[in-house]
């Protein structure tokens, strides 16, 4: 099993310049304890946080990566992009790290963000759908003539072309049955999101492997996100979750992400995130993930490393120990193959 982790955002008052050497040290520490993913999200205008933009972030990130390290979006807002630019920084983005980049894209969440950018929010799915194929061509073609309901390319000669052929992979974020679907469609996995219990996540894996199987398309394991806390005791650790997760929980809440109610995360916070967070002791959250790794065809494993509020020291301390105590234990566990 491999692991790896998504670089975070920081509140407003934690000056840029800092956050930047955070993300580059929690980098650091993060390949001293075995991990090998390293990804970042993206907003825009956001409230209370600072997300840095991924695609310059990870062209700094390439400079500090071991060989053995892949780097990538989860996710990039792909319909607030025109897909030429977009297509063409990523191609850049993998030339710089010499093939080593995942595409992780998705629709977004927030309406104001689209307002902002002057995009059609409802329309916001059959834009990720084209967009996807337009920057196929572009990475793929010499030439491309492309005719869509949003964008237009008209013979037009291609230059940047990425180093993976015939593209990097691309992951594709969805939170319910009709964007498992899609992803199965346009993408070449669905990237499991934190906010559903393992139940829900089998349901609708069986379903992305059906559209898989009925277009003939391969199949590939899928990353996983899940947050974790190791500590002495079960109690130990959700209680220690709480304490760095409850403020950001509530605010992924009242700006509207799906999955999550605002009153029920602010009243009863534990009770809302315990069925779907690894937790307890080493040992424990060892025979968690690898409970889920004989039922689902997963991999890697991402997880979260810093909290709002937590400083360089203490995500370091983190990885250590999760690196330690879950990371290299499970090295060689394999997940569940496709029946």
């Amino acid at each position: 099993m491999e692991f790896g982790f998504l670089l975070g955002d920081q509140p407003l008052s934690v000056p840029p310049e800092e956050h930047l050497d955070l993300l580059l040290r929690n980098v650091e520490a993060g390949q001293r304890a075995g991990f090998t993913h390293f990804t970042i999200g993206q907003h825009f205008l956001y409230s209370d946080y600072r997300w840095l933009q991924p695609i310059p972030v990870l062209a700094r990130l390439a400079a500090e990566i071991d060989d053995d390290v892949r780097i990538g979006t989860t996710v990039l807002v792909g319909p607030l992009a025109h897909p030429v630019q977009l297509a063409e920084d990523l191609a850049t983005l993998d030339i710089i790290t010499g093939g080593k980049l995942i595409v992780g894209l998705g629709t977004g969440y927030l309406e104001r963000e689209y307002a902002a950018f002057d995009k059609p929010y409802k329309k916001r799915y059959s834009m990720l759908e084209e967009m996807i194929e337009l920057m196929t061509a572009l990475w793929t073609q010499e030439r491309v003539t492309f005719e869509g309901r949003y964008w237009q390319v008209d013979d037009m000669p291609t230059h940047v072309h990425p180093v993976q052929r015939p593209r990097p992979p691309i992951w594709l974020g969805a939170m319910k049955e009709v964007g498992v679907r899609r992803a199965a469609r346009h993408g070449d996995v669905w990237t499991i999101t934190p906010q559903q219990t393992i139940d829900q996540v089998a349901d609708l894996v069986d379903i992305y492997v059906a559209e898989r199987r009925a277009l003939n398309l391969p199949l590939h394991r899928f990353p996983l996100r899940r947050e974790l806390q190791v500590a002495d005791s079960y109690d130990e650790a959700l209680h220690d979750f709480a304490a760095v997760a409850r403020g950001k929980y509530v605010s992924y809440a009242s700006q509207g992400m799906g999955l999550l109610d605002q009153e029920r995360v602010e009243r009863e916070f534990l009770e809302n995130v315990a069925d779907h967070v690894l937790l307890g002791t080493g040992e424990q959250v060892r025979e968690q993930i690898t409970a889920i790794a004989q039922r689902l065809p997963v991999g890697p494993l991402l997880i979260r490393p810093h909290w709002p509020g937590m400083d360089a020291q203490q995500s370091a301390r983190y990885l250590e120990r999760v690196g330690r105590e879950v990371v290299a234990p499970l090295k060689d566990l394999q997940s569940v193959g496709f029946d």
